[in-house]
């Protein structure tokens, strides 16, 4: 990359909350935050946010009348936003865009939508216009007072990082100077469960940890869906209220095989993980957090494409999916997250049931990893 980028604020609502202390100290928990809740008829494993996260949202809600008819996902970006924006001392005289994509949009809405119209042969007048994936980022820049480009898209699992990845874009080109970048998603809806259950990767496990993200030797698919958004502030060249900057991108696509798979050594991970090295050795990376959201394959497929890349020296490897599960369009930038509390706090986050990894050095450069359906890769390249 030419150009340095800072990350100088990050905010985000998950199972684990809503405030950095909190997070970091569920972070260094070796819990889970999976309930079961009835979805697709039946007890099921699911990650939901934490009772003052909910709060939060709630609060959002009821700010403003127009935001009693929005969808979930929407709530979360607003929310999460609005904390980035203020951290990162953003006002409205500032001109920044707003990126900030989802993999399902309105889930929650649209089945509801859909479920009254079948019911009564007539559509709510806003149906439409709280259903399209665009009124993220709308309803963002709205509750922000922003006027610079605001933009929603779905780049299935990896959406997050593609944000960034746009953000960076858009920054390295001198068409802005700032960028607020992120992902949302609310999927604990019963036709989504059961679209996971369709595809047989949804978990079934009554192990301790129920799913066993980075455990390479499972027998089972074993992925579990949480919800929450994050989001982080991007500016132009090295500032001194920086969290961490972002030294390399990297992106890649494979051809499709199948509707959802991935290459057996995920060849578009290894492209994209090269691409964010290209100006640094790999022995210099630190830890990666991994994509890794508890399917055999999947798991195994990134393990691959990271010794291809690493060879036998392998950085501390790690993922959050088997603590939060699987928050699709979000994942990117809670993984990013993760990421920089550990650098700030010079401490590996392991996964407790994956093989044991001692932190030998100072963590100072993380690589973070995310890719979606069909192998939409992207890796990110953090430091300190």
């Amino acid at each position: 990359m030419s150009q340095i980028i800072s990350i100088t604020a990050i905010a985000s609502i998950s199972p684990l909350g809503n405030k950095p202390s909190v997070i970091w100290q569920n972070y260094l928990k070796d819990k889970h935050f999976f309930d079961k809740q009835v979805l697709d008829h039946k007890e099921t494993l699911v990650a939901m946010l934490d009772v003052d996260s909910k709060e939060l949202v709630g609060k959002m809600r009821d700010s403003d009348i127009k935001y009693k008819s929005l969808d979930k996902s929407v709530l979360y970006a607003m929310a999460v936003s609005k904390k980035a924006v203020q951290s990162a001392g953003w006002n409205q005289k500032d001109v920044f865009g707003i990126n900030i994509g989802s993999s399902r949009g309105a889930t929650d809405l649209f089945e509801k939508h859909y479920q009254e119209y079948l019911e009564t042969g007539k559509a709510q007048t806003l149906a439409s216009p709280t259903t399209t994936l665009g009124n993220i980022s709308s309803w963002v820049a709205h509750d922000l007072q922003s006027n610079g480009p605001e933009i929603s898209h779905s780049i299935t699992c990896s959406t997050a990082l593609h944000a960034l990845l746009n953000g960076v874009a858009w920054l390295r080109a001198g068409m802005v100077d700032k960028f607020l970048v992120g992902g949302s998603e609310a999927p604990l809806t019963d036709f989504t469960i059961a679209q996971m259950r369709a595809l047989k990767i949804y978990s079934n496990s009554e192990e301790e940890y129920p799913n066993r993200a980075l455990d390479l030797e499972k027998k089972q698919n074993t992925m579990i869906l949480g919800e929450g958004a994050a989001v982080c502030c991007l500016e132009s060249g090295k500032k001194e209220n920086a969290l961490a900057f972002i030294e390399g991108v990297g992106y890649a696509t494979e051809i499709l095989e199948h509707n959802i798979s991935i290459s057996a050594e995920a060849t578009c991970f290894q492209k994209s993980m090269k691409m964010a090295l290209e100006n640094t050795n790999p022995s210099e990376v630190d830890a990666i957090v991994m994509h890794a959201p508890g399917t055999i394959k999947g798991d195994l497929t990134e393990y691959r494409a990271i010794e291809k890349v690493f060879g036998s020296r392998l950085p501390l490897l790690t993922t959050n999916k088997w603590k939060i599960g699987h928050t699709f369009g979000a994942s990117g930038i809670l993984s990013v997250e993760l990421a920089i509390m550990m650098m700030q706090h010079n401490t590996f986050v392991g996964v407790p049931f994956a093989k044991a990894q001692n932190q030998t050095k100072v963590i100072k450069k993380v690589l973070v990893n995310a890719v979606g359906f069909g192998g939409n890769a992207v890796s990110v390249l953090l430091s300190l």
